[in-house]
């Protein structure tokens, strides 16, 4: 079965980014969050910023 990468349904905080890459690497999101938000910081945060709101755009949903 080919794995797909879609927003998350049940484990969202804003937009469901980070829980679905969560579950689609199969660990827990609150690692991905940390990671997203380290990165965020040292990358002058509008790197991050960005680079969530381009992905919340465009991930679709699980119907």
């Amino acid at each position: 079965m080919e794995k797909r990468l879609y927003l998350s349904d049940i484990d969202k905080k804003w937009g469901g980014v980070c829980g679905g890459i969560a579950e689609y690497f199969n660990v827990d999101s609150t690692l991905i969050r940390l990671i997203w938000v380290l990165l965020t910081i040292f990358s002058a945060g509008f790197g991050g910023l960005i680079a969530y709101l381009i992905a919340w755009a465009i991930m679709p949903q699980r119907t």
